[in-house]
């Protein structure tokens, strides 16, 4: 009865941690109004790896003191000042000549196009997987999410 019970109890923490995980939303920040060193360890200390420009998404994946972990659009890790980070959700594109529609439907004519790595503000999720963004210069549209990285 003993071995049961405990191996009750393990697989019931086990299925507990799998949906914590499968729970856990990605946390998407910017970088703010200022470009930001970011480095390889959680101190100015720390070497420095590149300079992060302003509005840049950011995945954070771990929050450490007055320091956070990210993971920008490249995968590449490292650390920022939490101070230098924003929660205005930004986006990049992914692919050179990504079509921004006036509406989220495929066959929307097109608002404008954007190069690759263009940061676009994020505006809000739309149905159907589109992500309704505007460019710097004001221009407003839609992009497929698949299209885009940051959300």
């Amino acid at each position: 009865m003993r071995r049961t019970t405990t191996f009750s109890r393990l697989m019931t923490s086990a299925a507990l941690l799998l949906a914590a995980g499968a729970s856990h939303a990605a946390d998407f920040k910017s970088v703010g109004a200022a470009p930001t060193i970011l480095y390889d360890a959680p101190s100015v200390k720390g070497g420095k790896l590149f300079v992060a420009p302003r509005g840049m998404p950011v995945e954070v994946v771990l929050s450490y003191g007055e320091w956070v972990k990210v993971r920008d659009a490249g995968g590449d890790l490292c650390w920022a000042e939490a101070r230098a980070l924003s929660p205005k959700r930004t986006v990049v594109t992914k692919a050179a000549a990504t079509k921004i529609r006036s509406s989220a439907d495929d066959n929307a004519p097109l608002s404008f196009t954007a190069d690759k790595s263009v940061v676009l503000d994020l505006l809000e999720v739309a149905s159907g997987g589109w992500i309704k963004v505007r460019h710097r210069d004001g221009a407003v549209g839609y992009v497929k999410s698949s299209d885009i990285w940051g959300i």
